[in-house]
């Protein structure tokens, strides 16, 4: 099977260092797919779950090398940190092992068309208080974000973990479909207000692509559960990849893999990066 050649590629929540992350059905994607540019919307990195229990196996190296592989053959690659991976979010505008760090961006598609691209969780706070914002106005709402951002850096460097709103609206079972619901609105509405066609991003673990109201809402999904990325064709026109419907079983393992400290995965990242002696 050749791979499927992409203008780019957006993945998300991957969340290496939980127990959860389908890290061998990633790396098989990988293998099947090639595109220009790379970005990474947020929580490749689980570092909430790494600071409680550090599991690191080999699928997760060969994760991190795979990108800055195809880094090192010319793919342009750019990391949007989420809450998971927000250490991240201290080093806009760095560069390391080809891989750009920025805090959002607006990505010009092939077609011309503009979008934002973010994580999520900073509307995380709007979503929850939206009824009291809307009364309130576009006041209150720009300042509630502000104040998010804020208070998610002053947690940071305190030594808190970030609070998620999406994460505890899962446990809702009841609840979850209007928060995802109301996620898109507040979402699409900042999309708006940027005066861009559309958004991508990821945070609520909902793959999905489709049009509210002239604006283009573009969810990455998931590689917890769904196994999924939005593909990006030369002409501009996107594509939702389910590679576990695709691939079924092909990038699951038998044996469980040796698990790497904290040493040797830097070793092995900087190794791969081309900057080890």
């Amino acid at each position: 099977m050749e791979p499927r050649q992409f203008r780019t590629l957006f993945i998300s929540d991957v969340h290496l260092g939980s127990k959860a992350a389908k890290a061998d059905y990633l790396l098989d994607f990988m293998r099947h797919h090639e595109a220009e540019t790379i970005i990474l919307v947020g929580d490749i990195v689980d570092g909430w779950r790494l600071k409680r229990s550090w599991y690191w196996p080999q699928p997760f190296n060969d994760v991190v090398q795979k990108l800055l592989r195809k880094a090192r053959k010319g793919a342009r690659i750019i990391y949007i940190p989420g809450n998971h991976d927000e250490f991240l979010r201290d080093f806009p505008g760095m560069h390391f092992g080809g891989v750009e760090v920025a805090q959002k961006m607006i990505f010009e598609a092939g077609d011309g068309r503009k979008y934002l691209v973010i994580h999520g969780d900073e509307f995380d706070v709007v979503v929850r208080h939206a009824r009291v914002l809307a009364y309130l106005g576009d006041w209150a709402y720009d300042a509630a974000i502000a104040i998010n951002v804020v208070l998610a850096a002053v947690r940071r460097k305190l030594g808190f973990s970030y609070w998620s709103f999406s994460a505890w609206a899962k446990l809702q079972v009841k609840h979850a479909v209007n928060f995802i619901g109301e996620f898109q609105r507040v979402v699409v509405e900042e999309a708006r207000k940027q005066e861009v066609d559309g958004v991508i991003c990821g945070h609520i673990h909902h793959a999905v692509m489709e049009d509210m109201d002239g604006i283009a809402y573009i969810n990455t999904g998931d590689w917890v559960e769904s196994c999924t990325a939005i593909a990006e064709h030369f002409d501009g026109t996107f594509e939702l990849i389910t590679w576990n419907e695709i691939r079924g079983e092909a990038g699951e393992t038998e044996e469980e893999p040796s698990v790497l400290d904290g040493g040797e995965v830097i070793e092995q990242v900087l190794k791969a990066a081309g900057k080890a002696a």
